[in-house]
């Protein structure tokens, strides 16, 4: 779940920060061609002008095999501090569906920041709580188990208008995965870009190019990761346009392209509001 870390992006981005310890609130949808959709919200407080503290929270629904549909929901808290050049994040997650798959997890990051360059190291500890129902020809099963994460992320300003962005994310689990024993589990949470099985991953990396195009932000994301259950892999690509609607308020448009080894070819589509206030 990273909803508070790209709403601790977007404040950066968009200046808030150094103005003044002030606030932002935001909203909006996610629809993809597998049917599958999600709507959330989110909010940022300055507490001081170096010190923030995010909150987000989503719902989603998508059409999962032996059981319909599955309502898949998250909320985050995150807090961050700047001491220039040093700052840190830490945070608490839950994403999932509490009869399927769900998660619990604590989060910290230590991170750089110039004018140009902005480097960080990420760890995470996740909990995971997996109710196979059953079926037929099985008893059903309830797994417990937790995975460890480390990660970096990286920005380089290249221009005045002009910045990349580099991530990656590795996590070490305390079970091992077989895939050709997993396919019961994979027939469970597999459907949906949406789905539960994104929660589920081995590794992730990704590369961003971002565009100040006078009063616009033009984002393009490039996206791959693994799963833990099967070590599939998809890739992702995404476009999207931050652009002013007056002086408090943004709105953000988004559109995507997943190539995925589990539930094929999805394109999506989002659309968000964001109110900033002082």
């Amino acid at each position: 779940m990273y909803w508070s870390r790209c709403l601790l992006w977007l404040l950066l981005a968009s200046g808030v920060r150094a103005e003044s310890a002030g606030y932002l609130l935001g909203g909006g949808l996610e629809s993809a061609s597998d049917d599958g959709w999600r709507v959330a919200v989110l909010a940022s407080v300055g507490l001081t002008q170096d010190t923030w503290l995010s909150a987000s929270a989503s719902s989603s629904r998508v059409e999962v095999p032996l059981r319909g549909d599955s309502d898949v929901v998250s909320a985050d808290i995150e807090l961050d501090h700047y001491f220039d050049p040093i700052g840190f994040t830490i945070g608490a997650a839950y994403w999932g569906d509490p009869d399927l798959l769900d998660s619990n997890d604590l989060r910290a990051s230590l991170y750089f920041r110039s004018d140009k360059l902005t480097l960080g190291t990420e760890f995470e500890t996740r909990d995971f709580d997996f109710t196979i129902p059953p079926t037929d020809y099985f008893a059903g099963r309830e797994l417990t188990f937790d995975a460890n994460g480390v990660g970096a992320r990286a920005r380089f300003k290249t221009g005045q208008s002009f910045s990349i962005g580099l991530s990656a994310m590795q996590y070490d689990y305390s079970v091992d995965f077989v895939p050709n024993e997993n396919r019961d589990a994979l027939r469970l949470i597999t459907v949906s870009r949406l789905g539960l099985i994104n929660n589920l991953i081995d590794s992730r990396a990704s590369i961003d190019f971002a565009l100040d195009a006078g009063p616009r932000r033009w984002e393009l994301d490039f996206s791959t990761w693994e799963g833990a259950l099967d070590q599939a892999r998809t890739r992702s690509f995404t476009l999207r346009m931050l652009t002013p609607l007056n002086e408090a308020t943004d709105l953000e448009l988004g559109l995507g392209y997943d190539d995925s080894e589990l539930y094929g070819d999805v394109t999506f589509l989002s659309i968000y509001l964001y109110f900033y206030g002082s």
